[in-house]
């Protein structure tokens, strides 16, 4: 793995520094060029004056003399006339050639400047760099052959190129202890990567100091152990879920033999009246009020389910607002008093010390304490008591509803606020329980951030305590607190 990635490197490297050569020679081979072509047009057109002011008249130089001159100048002449016709050249017939008053350096000369232009010569049939400078009666023009100044800039480009590669080496055998190094630490990262990736994520890399690749390992130590927090925490959840799972599937199961139960009592009923009974005063009545009780226990049930739902969801909006604890009591007992009184059940009220006030929404505690006092009603017999109070708790108030019922076995306790959990299965039934109401008590009080909890000892009674908040500040996040008028 190390020899790959050292390889990789060097190659790296290697490609940028090719890429640095070929740059380098772009603009190297650029610049020479345009130095010399500059150069060069300053002394041809300096010797094109020279030139210029050896002829006294265009008109009398011959052809032998023009190549003389040009010799010496080390350049093609042409001399024009101002109207553009060539009266003589170096290396072409004169009378043959065509009229030069549209090149474009002897329009400059002809204007009295120095001019200059590169381009293909018709005549001769190569390349030439042309200058021409004015002179008496027209123009005397020097060129130079293009392939002449490539070899020049060709032998300046090879010495450059030379000279920056052997600059390179120095470079590449540092780049090549670099590229070992910098492998050796990829080599130690990926390792450690792949046993990440193994799912072994208590592996750290030994902690280095005062480079990137210390930071690194920093990094890639403290992401191992998030992540695994993270697995461990998944497990938990993952956990959770298949409880969570297994209580979906009892809930359906349990739902469906709630709902079926009087739902075939409602169907048999109504088949018996649709075949003839509604016609038996003896037996109509009667099964119309079967009928109407379990229609009665699916509407309750029906309820107990979307109000215990909306809780769970968070949907069920709660409005947070200070209330005094034996209102709340005085209120809860007032409403099932009648109850109580026509199943001859005693029932006293034991009332908080002062004026103790709690935070909560007033309905979700009304729902708390009926639902408890409903199940105390159901199971307390004739002639017993039943008996509300509130009592300070640290930072909390504590209410309770206790009664001289039968009582809850032991082993039942633990499961008693799960919903559907009876006790007595068949009894529950028979009062009209839903099976839902302390699984509600449940979900309400922790929904005020309180507790609740029973105590119970078969044929001596139950009690049933629950908690709220006594300070504003007590009250779970993301409430809707409605504040009194001052």
């Amino acid at each position: 793995m190390t020899g790959r990635i050292f390889l990789k490197l060097i190659a790296g490297v290697f490609c940028l520094l090719v890429l640095a050569l070929v740059t380098v020679d772009y603009f190297t081979t650029r610049v020479a060029k345009e130095m010399y072509l500059n150069n060069l047009v300053e002394q041809l057109a300096d010797k094109g004056r020279t030139v210029a002011l050896s002829i006294a008249n265009i008109e009398q130089v011959s052809q032998p003399q023009a190549k003389a001159m040009a010799e010496a100048a080390g350049g093609r002449l042409t001399l024009v006339r101002s109207d553009g016709r060539v009266t003589v050249d170096s290396e072409a017939v004169a009378a043959s050639m065509e009229n030069h008053a549209r090149r474009p350096e002897l329009m400059q000369a002809l204007r009295g400047r120095v001019g200059s232009n590169i381009r293909h010569s018709a005549t001769i049939g190569i390349d030439f760099l042309y200058v021409a400078v004015p002179c008496t009666g027209g123009a005397v023009r020097l060129a130079v052959p293009i392939s002449h100044i490539e070899a020049q800039v060709g032998r300046v480009r090879t010495k450059i190129l030379v000279s920056t590669a052997l600059a390179f080496l120095p470079a590449i055998l540092l780049a090549a202890l670099l590229a070992r190094w910098i492998s050796g630490r990829f080599a130690t990262i990926m390792a450690h990567a792949d046993q990440l990736a193994r799912g072994n994520f208590r592996a750290r890399l030994a902690p280095t100091f005062g480079s990137e690749f210390g930071e690194l390992a920093r990094t890639l130590n403290d992401t191992a152990a998030n992540l695994q927090r993270t697995v461990e925490q998944l497990q938990r959840e993952h956990t959770e879920l298949e409880r969570q799972e297994r209580i979906r599937k009892d809930f359906v199961i349990n739902v469906s033999h709630e709902l079926r139960t009087p739902l075939a009592s409602i169907q048999g009923y109504t088949e018996t009246l649709l075949d003839g009974a509604i016609d038996d005063p003896a037996h109509n009545l009667q099964f119309l009020r079967i009928i109407r009780h379990n229609a009665e226990r699916l509407a309750r049930l029906t309820e107990d389910l979307l109000t215990l739902s909306r809780i769970e969801q968070k949907r069920q909006k709660l409005e947070f607002e200070p209330h005094s604890v034996n209102g709340l009591l005085k209120e809860a007992l007032d409403l099932v008093h009648p109850i109580a009184r026509k199943n001859s059940i005693r029932l006293e009220g034991e009332p908080a010390a002062g004026a103790d006030e709690v935070w909560c929404d007033r309905e979700a505690v009304s729902q708390i304490l009926s639902n408890l006092l409903d199940n105390a009603i159901k199971y307390t017999p004739a002639g017993g008591s039943i008996v509300v109070g509130a009592h300070a708790a640290g930072r909390f108030v504590e209410l309770f509803v206790r009664d001289t019922g039968a009582g809850i076995p032991a082993e039942d306790l633990p499961r008693l606020f799960e919903r559907f959990y009876r006790v007595d299965k068949a009894r529950s039934r028979e009062l009209g329980g839903t099976g839902l109401g302390l699984a509600i008590v449940k979900h309400l009080v922790a929904s005020h951030n309180g507790t609740v909890r029973v105590e119970s000892s078969l044929n001596q009674g139950s009690a049933f305590y629950f908690t709220l908040p006594a300070e504003e500040s007590l009250l779970p996040s993301e409430t809707s607190v409605v504040r009194p008028f001052a």
